[in-house]
Protein backbone atom coordinates (compact mmCIF):
# COMPACT_ATOMS: atom_id res chain seq x y z
CA UNK A 1 0.00 0.00 0.00
CA UNK A 2 0.95 3.38 -0.82
CA UNK A 3 1.88 4.56 3.13
CA UNK A 4 -1.88 4.13 4.36
CA UNK A 5 -3.05 0.57 5.99
CA UNK A 6 -6.12 -1.03 5.29
CA UNK A 7 -7.81 -0.18 8.68
CA UNK A 8 -6.90 3.83 7.55
CA UNK A 9 -8.58 3.13 3.71
CA UNK A 10 -11.65 1.44 5.28
CA UNK A 11 -12.38 4.36 7.35
CA UNK A 12 -12.32 6.34 4.90
CA UNK A 13 -14.39 4.22 2.92
CA UNK A 14 -17.01 3.66 5.80
CA UNK A 15 -16.77 7.81 6.22
CA UNK A 16 -17.85 8.14 2.85
CA UNK A 17 -19.92 5.41 2.50
CA UNK A 18 -21.32 4.66 5.96
CA UNK A 19 -19.79 0.84 5.76
CA UNK A 20 -17.45 -0.73 4.03
CA UNK A 21 -19.18 -2.79 1.04
CA UNK A 22 -18.43 -6.39 0.50
CA UNK A 23 -16.93 -6.32 -2.59
CA UNK A 24 -14.32 -3.59 -1.12
CA UNK A 25 -13.36 -6.50 1.32
CA UNK A 26 -12.06 -8.62 -1.43
CA UNK A 27 -9.79 -6.47 -2.64
CA UNK A 28 -6.32 -7.41 -2.05
CA UNK A 29 -4.61 -5.13 0.70
CA UNK A 30 -1.85 -4.06 -2.24
CA UNK A 31 -4.57 -2.54 -4.40
CA UNK A 32 -7.37 -1.46 -1.91
CA UNK A 33 -5.54 2.30 -1.90
CA UNK A 34 -5.89 2.51 -5.80
CA UNK A 35 -9.44 0.63 -6.33
CA UNK A 36 -11.04 3.02 -3.87
CA UNK A 37 -9.12 6.51 -5.37
CA UNK A 38 -10.70 5.30 -8.22
CA UNK A 39 -13.96 4.71 -7.19
CA UNK A 40 -14.04 8.07 -5.70
CA UNK A 41 -12.66 9.97 -7.73
CA UNK A 42 -15.18 8.30 -10.95
CA UNK A 43 -18.49 6.99 -8.91
CA UNK A 44 -18.25 10.04 -6.66
CA UNK A 45 -16.11 12.91 -7.83
CA UNK A 46 -16.97 15.62 -10.10
CA UNK A 47 -15.21 15.17 -13.35
CA UNK A 48 -15.52 16.75 -16.70
CA UNK A 49 -19.00 14.35 -17.32
CA UNK A 50 -21.53 15.71 -14.58
CA UNK A 51 -22.41 12.41 -11.86
CA UNK A 52 -25.86 11.97 -13.69
CA UNK A 53 -24.67 11.56 -17.14
CA UNK A 54 -21.70 9.00 -16.44
CA UNK A 55 -24.50 7.14 -13.64
CA UNK A 56 -26.89 7.34 -17.06
CA UNK A 57 -23.99 5.66 -19.34
CA UNK A 58 -23.52 3.07 -17.04
CA UNK A 59 -27.33 2.33 -17.09
CA UNK A 60 -27.35 2.11 -20.52
CA UNK A 61 -23.78 0.45 -20.58
CA UNK A 62 -24.66 -2.86 -18.05
CA UNK A 63 -28.27 -3.05 -19.79
CA UNK A 64 -26.17 -4.90 -22.39
CA UNK A 65 -23.62 -6.52 -20.26
CA UNK A 66 -26.89 -7.99 -18.19
CA UNK A 67 -24.54 -7.38 -14.56
CA UNK A 68 -27.63 -6.81 -12.40
CA UNK A 69 -24.86 -5.61 -9.41
CA UNK A 70 -24.13 -2.54 -11.48
CA UNK A 71 -27.50 -1.94 -13.18
CA UNK A 72 -28.52 -1.79 -9.88
CA UNK A 73 -25.87 0.50 -8.67
CA UNK A 74 -25.78 3.17 -11.54
CA UNK A 75 -29.42 3.39 -11.69
CA UNK A 76 -29.84 4.57 -7.59
CA UNK A 77 -26.78 6.26 -8.18
CA UNK A 78 -28.58 8.02 -11.42
CA UNK A 79 -31.10 8.73 -8.74
CA UNK A 80 -29.35 10.23 -6.03
CA UNK A 81 -27.49 12.48 -8.64
CA UNK A 82 -30.84 13.69 -9.91
CA UNK A 83 -31.86 11.33 -12.43
CA UNK A 84 -35.87 10.69 -13.55
CA UNK A 85 -37.24 7.91 -13.82
CA UNK A 86 -37.82 9.23 -17.02
CA UNK A 87 -34.04 10.17 -17.86
CA UNK A 88 -33.11 6.41 -16.96
CA UNK A 89 -35.67 4.77 -19.28
CA UNK A 90 -34.48 7.35 -22.37
CA UNK A 91 -31.02 5.81 -21.38
CA UNK A 92 -31.83 2.11 -21.49
CA UNK A 93 -34.07 2.71 -24.84
CA UNK A 94 -30.90 4.84 -26.48
CA UNK A 95 -28.56 1.96 -25.37
CA UNK A 96 -31.26 -0.35 -27.35
CA UNK A 97 -31.75 1.56 -30.59
CA UNK A 98 -27.54 1.96 -30.63
CA UNK A 99 -26.85 -1.74 -29.73
CA UNK A 100 -29.57 -2.46 -32.57
CA UNK A 101 -27.40 -0.50 -35.20
CA UNK A 102 -24.57 -1.77 -34.26
CA UNK A 103 -25.34 -4.93 -34.24
CA UNK A 104 -26.78 -4.51 -38.11
CA UNK A 105 -24.30 -2.56 -39.00
CA UNK A 106 -21.86 -5.29 -38.05
CA UNK A 107 -23.71 -8.18 -39.22
CA UNK A 108 -24.36 -6.96 -43.07
CA UNK A 109 -20.37 -5.70 -42.92
CA UNK A 110 -20.71 -2.32 -44.16
CA UNK A 111 -17.79 -0.64 -45.60
CA UNK A 112 -16.45 1.06 -42.67
CA UNK A 113 -15.08 3.59 -44.94
CA UNK A 114 -17.97 4.31 -46.85
CA UNK A 115 -19.76 4.71 -43.59
CA UNK A 116 -17.13 6.80 -42.67
CA UNK A 117 -17.40 9.19 -45.31
CA UNK A 118 -21.07 9.36 -45.45
CA UNK A 119 -20.87 10.54 -41.85
CA UNK A 120 -18.70 13.29 -42.53
CA UNK A 121 -21.18 14.46 -45.45
CA UNK A 122 -23.91 14.07 -42.33
CA UNK A 123 -22.11 16.27 -39.94
CA UNK A 124 -21.50 18.98 -42.20
CA UNK A 125 -25.01 18.84 -43.33
CA UNK A 126 -26.27 19.22 -39.78
CA UNK A 127 -24.00 21.69 -39.38
CA UNK A 128 -24.80 23.64 -41.69
CA UNK A 129 -28.51 23.41 -41.06
CA UNK A 130 -27.98 24.54 -37.42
Amino acid sequence: MAGRTRGEIESEIKETLGLVPHFFTAIPDDLLEHEWALFKRLELGETLIPNKYKELMGIALHSETKCRYCTLFHTEAAKLFGATDEEIQEAVHYAKSSLGWSAYLNGMQEDYDEFARELGQIKDHLQQAA
